[in-house]
């Protein structure tokens, strides 16, 4: 027999999990369908072919991450249920719809400005491994196992180096090549708002890790280990061409990586915190709240 947990218990509106899903509520409603691109489709006609070919290459691996992640996040979705996580999974159900509205978001964009072709050739190794064969094994493992160890991979792998180590340096790159150029005001007004829901995705899932430690403090080992083996693909995904010291964007060598450890370290550092905290300090933190 199903365990109501609305029936047993109200609702723990103190918890950060609630928190996030009355934000999402309040500033997650936005509609891609009504962003206006017609500056866009003039700027790309600008850019150079080389240009062209370095700006489909990143929206490349965004558009098809952001549409794995959509289909990866189902696990986690009823790993949660199935512990009786309720106010977990009242955020969750935003977390999908959120997924989903980014990977139609870069759609439009790529139609807006008239490239409709297959860009499946400009998908690097390193996407590849990562979205193609760790990211749905780790999140997979999660139909049969929900182990606090199986939680922890798949929150690390998702949330902490997919969304906050890989996509904040993406968002990185378009800011320093497109929204310092004044290129693309349509693209850029989007993804300000896909980064703000992404911030509570990485919200919630550094808050998920936190919540393990403070039960078992050994998972913050795990925690390392694991960031360390995901850690070489970050470097094949910010590679560029042997003896390219700077891009036709103006991006110099080394840049994007050096953004992508010092993301890493930023939340390595903050999921250290859970340790010697208790579950109820964890739950109602103040610290990981987002706007």
């Amino acid at each position: 027999m199903r365990e109501y947990v609305t029936i047993k218990q109200t609702i723990n509106k103190d918890s950060l999990p609630y928190n996030l899903y009355q934000k999402a509520k309040r500033v997650g409603i936005w509609n891609p369908m009504d962003i206006d691109f017609t500056q866009d489709r003039e700027d790309w006609k600008k850019l150079s072919k080389e240009q062209q070919t370095e700006v489909l290459t990143q929206f490349a691996q965004f558009i098809g991450g952001e549409e794995a992640v959509t289909s990866d996040i189902l696990p986690m979705i009823m790993a949660v249920t199935k512990k009786g996580w309720f106010e977990e999974e009242m955020f969750l159900t935003t977390f999908l719809f959120e997924e989903a509205k980014h990977a139609e978001f870069f759609s439009l964009f790529l139609e807006n400005i008239g490239v409709t072709e297959d860009l499946s050739h400009l998908i690097t190794p390193g996407y590849k491994k990562l979205f193609d064969e760790v990211l749905p094994t780790t999140m997979g493992r999660l139909l049969e196992d929900h182990s606090s160890e199986a939680l922890v991979d798949a929150a690390v792998t998702y949330n902490i180096f997919a969304e906050g180590v890989l996509a904040e340096t993406g968002y990185w790159f378009f800011h320093e090549a497109l929204s310092k150029a004044n290129l693309f005001p349509g693209f850029i007004s989007g993804i300000r708002n896909v980064k703000r829901d992404e911030g509570r995705h990485i919200a919630f899932g550094t808050f998920l890790i936190q919540r393990l430690i403070t039960e078992q403090p050994g998972l913050f080992d795990r925690v390392q280990l694991r960031l360390g083996e995901l850690l070489p693909i970050a470097q094949m995904l910010t590679e560029r061409p042997e003896g390219q010291k700077i891009t036709s964007l103006g991006i110099e060598e080394g840049k994007a990586m050096e953004y992508a450890l010092k993301q890493l370290q930023t939340r390595v550092e903050i999921l250290s915190r859970a340790r010697g905290k208790t579950f109820e300090e964890i739950y109602r933190s103040e610290e990981l709240v987002v706007e």
